[in-house]
Order: structure tokens, then C-alpha cells, then sequence
């Protein structure tokens, strides 16, 4: 007997399981005291890309012994792997920016136990958020969404709003294809790498004195 015959579902590109739990992922600290640990996330917005390692690399070879003792912002967290990795090697301590929900409440649940009294986790949108704060930062890593054009106001959020001590080393990571993002005519350009579609670029605030 013939079986029935199952006319086939269009493809949709997503996997109905991933749409509702959201993609699974990890990411692993490569350096300091927690170096090998590996961080959990869930991708519930479909939107999360963390930093590769290659890139993180990089980045933190860029920055050296500049480390310890400074106070990071981590604006975009998803992940968090850039503010933990920080924090990993010596960063007295690290706010790290998360819109979703979700996202913020693994944040806290996986570093507070690693970083415990050095780290903040903010449930806020970046950009809302600057205002309010005071206090200036040392190192700041900006690397959201691609796309959505957040790059350049948020640099010029950190500058209004007087969020960056002098010498302030920033961090910002685009698209590799996309627009030069402009910031601030006080940051100086040190360092820059293109891998994949990815472009990363590091400034050193100047101070207003020069």
C-alpha cells in the first residue's frame, strides 16, 4: 500500500526550535585569572555576535599591560565576553550595557560569581542610559547591532556627556564594508584590523589641553 502523500512545508530559514529558545552559544575568556572559562548565552533577538576569539586577540594584545586598575564600560554587551574578559585580566571594574532582558539576567547570573563586587550589569538601552551617569571611564568597548547607525551616536554621547577620562582608551568594532564611523576630532586613531566582515579600530581619547 502506498503511503500517503506529505506535501512539503515551505522553508521558512529558521528552525521553529531556535525561533522559540533562541540559539545557544558560548564564548571563552583567553586570558588572566579566568582564563578557560567559558560563558553560556542564548541568542533570544536572533541579532547576538560575539566577538571571535581571533578578534579578541587582537584587541586585548593591542592593549597589553593598559589593563589593570581601570574602570571599563562595555556598552552592547550581549555576550559580555569583552567586559569579562577585561575584568579577567585586571580591570577593578566593569559596567556592563545590555538592552534585553534576558540577556542582562545571564549576565548576572554567570559573572557576579566570577567578578564578584566588580561588576555592574545594566538592563538599559546605551543610549538612554549615558545621560544619566557621571563618572568617567578608562576603557570603552562600543560594538552593537550592525546597521542600525548606533556607532557614532554613541560616541558623541560619551564625549557630551563628559563619560571618558583623559586618555581614554576606546574600542569600536563595525562592519568591515560599511561607513567610517565618525567620532569626536579629540580621538586619536592607534590602532586598526580588518577580519572577515569585521573592522576594528582603537582611539586614545586626547585630553582638551592636548
Amino acid at each position: 500500500m502506498r503511503s500517503p502523500l506529505t506535501v512539503p512545508r515551505k522553508h521558512s530559514g529558521r528552525r521553529p526550535a531556535a525561533s522559540a529558545q533562541g540559539q545557544k552559544g558560548q564564548v571563552r575568556i583567553i586570558g588572566g585569572e579566568r582564563r578557560g572559562h567559558r560563558l553560556h548565552f542564548v541568542d533570544h533577538g536572533g541579532d547576538l555576535r560575539p566577538s571571535s576569539d581571533r578578534m579578541r586577540e587582537t584587541l586585548f594584545n593591542w592593549l597589553q599591560f593598559e589593563i589593570p586598575g581601570l574602570r571599563v564600560l562595555d556598552l552592547f554587551a550581549g555576550s559580555g565576553a569583552l567586559g569579562a574578559e577585561a575584568l579577567s585580566r585586571g580591570a577593578c571594574e566593569a559596567v556592563l550595557v545590555e538592552k534585553q532582558r534576558e540577556r542582562s539576567a545571564d549576565l548576572r547570573r554567570q559573572l557576579t560569581p566570577l567578578f564578584e563586587g566588580r561588576l555592574t550589569v545594566q538592563c538599559a538601552d546605551a543610549l538612554s542610559w549615558l545621560p544619566t551617569q557621571r563618572q568617567p571611564f578608562d576603557l570603552v568597548f562600543i560594538d552593537p547591532p550592525y546597521d542600525l547607525g548606533l556607532v557614532s551616536p554613541t560616541c558623541e554621547a560619551l564625549e557630551a556627556h563628559g563619560l571618558l577620562a583623559d586618555g581614554a582608551i576606546i574600542y569600536v568594532e563595525s562592519r568591515r564594508k560599511g561607513e567610517v564611523p565618525a567620532v569626536p576630532a579629540n580621538w586619536q586613531l592607534t590602532k586598526e584590523k580588518s577580519s572577515g566582515d569585521i573592522h576594528a579600530r582603537l582611539y586614545r581619547r586626547q585630553s582638551e589641553s592636548g
